[in-house]
């Protein structure tokens, strides 16, 4: 996100970029496990936070997938649209995450190594109202602003690629790729996604 003002960076910034390298010091001794998990199947989770950049009102989207305890697949990006609510913002992530599992969906269909693939990919959100309009959405009208190209989560739910599931806040592992959070909180999501610590292994 500090990238952004590269150009013509403010006293905040120049903050935010010493706190970075101070989280970066902190992970110079971190490695990623997988094995956490008995079984072998992939899952998702998805976030949003609500108009973050103050200079355009966009929102922030993240997803992550997971692979027998390890994130295989992430990613943390601006949205390209203005949402009206968090529900919508929380939505157009969604639908982004929906589009990865199905790609990693046909990626792990054909090396043929993981059974559990030909059931939906569980892609969890923390939304109410997102997870309502992905799955109900004759009964959202106040929907039909949202861009077509996002609906398309929909028809990824109906064919049975994706699962999209309820997740408490807390436990939402997407968190830390869209808003900054308490170091507890965020050393707790990290080691969710199989990071560990190199002396936690010595």
């Amino acid at each position: 996100m500090t990238s952004r003002y590269q150009a013509n960076p403010g006293e905040g910034h120049w903050t935010a970029v010493k706190n970075i390298l101070k989280y970066l010091r902190r992970t110079k001794d971190v490695f990623l496990v997988y094995g956490g998990e008995e079984e072998l199947r992939i899952k998702g989770y998805t976030d949003a936070s609500f108009q973050t950049d103050k200079d355009d009102s966009r929102s922030q989207s993240g997803f992550i997938f997971c692979l027998n305890g390890g994130a295989v697949s992430w990613k943390s990006s601006k949205q390209d649209t203005v949402a009206d609510s968090t529900t919508e913002a929380e939505y157009i992530a969604a639908s982004e995450a929906a589009k990865e599992a199905v790609w990693i969906k046909k990626f792990i269909t054909e090396l043929g190594v993981i059974p559990s693939i030909a059931d939906a990919v569980d892609l969890y959100c923390d939304n109410n109202g997102a997870i309502a309009q992905a799955k109900e959405p004759r009964s959202h009208q106040r929907s039909k602003h949202i861009l077509r190209r996002f609906h398309l989560i929909r028809e990824i739910i109906d064919r049975g690629d994706v699962e999209i599931c309820k997740v408490n806040t807390d436990d939402n592992i997407a968190d830390p790729l869209t808003k900054p959070l308490a170091q507890q909180k965020h050393d707790r999501h990290t080691e969710s996604l199989g990071i560990r610590y190199v002396s936690d292994w010595s």
